[in-house]
């Protein structure tokens, strides 16, 4: 059963012990209470101790100050007329003009229908403030709860940059008793509940109230952050290891091998996992979080190899997750670091007619022209298309046993030799190794292994977020020109 509460509990049970200052002023313009709506407002006032349907402020989360615009259910639905908007609106404003995160906790089920057209309008005018507020780079959080449908589903409820639900919750378009009363027949069940959106892709994560607080917390921890000024990065000189291409590219696909995830958890803080394209899709193979490697707060965009290699290869749905993070890095100017680490993409119908090939090239296009500064990881395996789909950026990063090719070597092998038995010499000839990527300039600095990080993933997956911490210091966006002149075959 999901938990159902008032505005100010919310408030009450999110934000700190110090309490919260009310932005809000008595409604204007309120209906002769005579009249029949009048009478509703009226009951609704005294039944819900409430005089709308959104309440907003400003208050402390873990000693950050936040702004937030919280629904009321119990007044009216907490649909949203003329007044309600005229509310939401002032207090979008505000913490634009203050410079807050805004955090939005909906409850709704749409439009006042007692004030008709004049209030379903005014779903364009909040959507319109808070575009605004994400457009001066200030985070926007959104919390749906039990239930939200309609229009404010449509507008304010669906532009996050991060976006989480109560267990259990409603959440939906269309009502289930308008669609029920139109059509006759019930809306089919388990669509409109939050834990479907979140594995559908439209949701980042479905949390109870008492865990709001701390999730909001990290993330802003990072989307609030600036990376250190230092600069404390130093590219590699004369760093050539000594292996072959084909002994790095087994080692890069031992199954223990560190991957993301694992680099994540050993070497970041302040992780916050964030879901699927929040467009009704979703991709394992790539992973989409928030998060800070020392002092340098980032969105992380990395390939997960091990989920690839277990039934979920990289697809379309995955490069348009990857570009939601480019985009999100780009509104709030917060680093983007890439993680490569793929088999290759997958290789089906449905990808093709899903526009894998031009999801690479738009992912490429966003991180040559990413207004944000930008580091790439090689980790592991840098296969084709998939690989190159998130390499462009201001400063790369090559492990030891990385490394860089069009095709799996005895795709290359086959193409060339006709068999996949000189696969080893193929690589060696294209030039993959992490020795070969320094040399050439297509990476800046090596990443350490002793000897293999499957062997110490832990201590390399430190080294390799010192390394990250390291290289986003001090770096500043360096642009279409300056990201594409270390592809320009040197003489």
């Amino acid at each position: 059963m999901t938990e159902r509460v008032g505005a100010r509990e919310l408030l009450r049970r999110v934000l700190d012990e110090d309490g919260w200052t009310c932005w809000d002023t008595p409604p204007a313009g309120t209906p002769d209470p005579a009249s029949p709506y009048g009478g509703e407002l009226a009951a609704a006032r005294e039944r819900s101790g409430y005089d709308e349907a959104v309440v907003t402020g400003a208050g402390r989360l873990r000693g950050r100050r936040v702004a937030f615009v919280v629904s009321e259910f119990r007044f009216l639905a907490g649909s949203i007329g003329l007044a309600t908007a005229d509310r939401i609106v002032a207090a979008v404003e505000r913490a634009t003009a203050e410079g807050l995160p805004l955090l939005a906790a909906p409850s709704s089920g749409g439009t006042r229908m007692q004030e008709g057209t004049a209030a379903f309008v005014q779903m364009a005018r909040i959507t319109a403030a808070v575009m605004a507020h994400r457009a001066a780079g200030l985070p926007y959080l959104v919390y749906l709860r039990h239930p939200t449908t309609g229009g404010v589903f449509a507008s304010w409820g669906s532009l996050g940059h991060m976006t989480a639900a109560e267990p259990g919750a409603l959440i939906g378009f269309l009502g289930p008793r308008v669609y029920e009363g139109l059509y006759g027949e019930p809306f089919p069940s388990g669509v409109q509940v939050a834990e479907n959106l979140a594995a559908k892709g439209l949701l980042d994560a479905v949390m109870g109230i008492d865990d709001l607080g701390e999730v909001a917390s990290r993330a802003l921890n990072v989307l609030c952050g600036s990376p250190p000024v230092s600069a404390s990065f130093q590219a590699s000189v004369d760093v050539f290891p000594e292996e072959t291409a084909w002994d790095s590219i087994e080692r890069s696909r031992r199954p223990d091998r560190p991957g993301v995830r694992e680099l994540l958890r050993y070497g970041a803080t302040d992780v916050t996992p964030l879901s699927g394209t929040g467009q009704g899709e979703a991709d394992p193979g790539l992973l989409l979080a928030l998060a800070r490697f020392g002092a340098a707060p980032c969105v992380v965009v990395g390939q997960d190899r091990s989920s690839q290699r277990t039934g979920h290869p990289l697809g379309p749905a995955g490069l348009r997750v990857a570009r939601r993070g480019m985009q999100l890095a780009a509104e709030l100017g917060l680093p983007l670091v890439t993680v490569v680490d793929t088999p290759g993409a997958v290789l089906s119908a449905e990808a093709e007619e899903g526009g894998l090939a031009g999801e690479i090239a738009r992912c490429l296009a966003d991180l040559i022209t990413l207004p944000a500064p930008s580091l790439c990881l090689l980790l592991g395996e840098g296969t084709g298309g998939a690989a190159l789909a998130l390499l462009p950026a201001d400063r790369v990063l090559v492990a030891r046993h990385a490394w860089l090719s069009p095709l799996p070597p005895e795709g290359a092998s086959l193409i060339v030799h006709r068999t996949v038995a000189r696969a080893g010499e193929m690589a060696a000839a294209q030039g993959v190794r992490s020795a070969d990527l320094l040399r050439d300039g297509l990476a800046d600095a090596l990443v350490d292994e002793h000897p293999d990080a499957a062997d110490e993933p832990e201590p390399f997956c430190r080294r390799a977020a010192a390394a990250v911490e390291a290289g986003l210091s001090g770096l500043a966006p360096g642009g279409p020109a300056a990201r594409q002149a270390r592809y320009r075959p040197h003489s």
